[in-house]
């Protein structure tokens, strides 16, 4: 019997996450595989864009006027840069980068 030692696939890299959030929004939850939690910023996003849209002053800013879509773009950025961080950081633990040098910044010398 031989041991076998299986690592899983390399997730996504977290800053290319990171800029398909920012360029297109809930495209970073697409790539990471959760496309359900992207859809449902997009309609928070829609949702509260609508609300502060009707609630604010005519004389606001297009930013103003909307807000609360802003918000919630700018938490599903976050939102989906946290969990690209925290998947690729648990790889790294387990093993998945052996022999990468960028891993803890500890040598094999020591």
């Amino acid at each position: 019997m031989t041991s076998q030692i299986t690592t899983s696939p390399a997730p996504p890299n977290p800053y290319l996450v990171l800029g398909a959030a920012i360029v297109l929004p809930a495209s970073g939850h697409v790539v990471l595989g959760v496309p359900v939690r992207g859809l449902q910023f997009l309609f928070f996003m829609v949702i509260l864009a609508w609300v502060t849209a009707k609630i604010a002053p005519p004389d606001a800013s297009f930013i103003g006027r909307h807000a609360g879509g802003f918000l919630i773009y700018a938490l599903s950025i976050l939102d989906a840069y946290k969990i690209a961080r925290i998947r690729y950081a648990k790889w790294v633990h387990n093993g998945g980068a052996r022999g990468d040098s960028a891993v803890g910044g500890a040598s094999a010398d020591i």
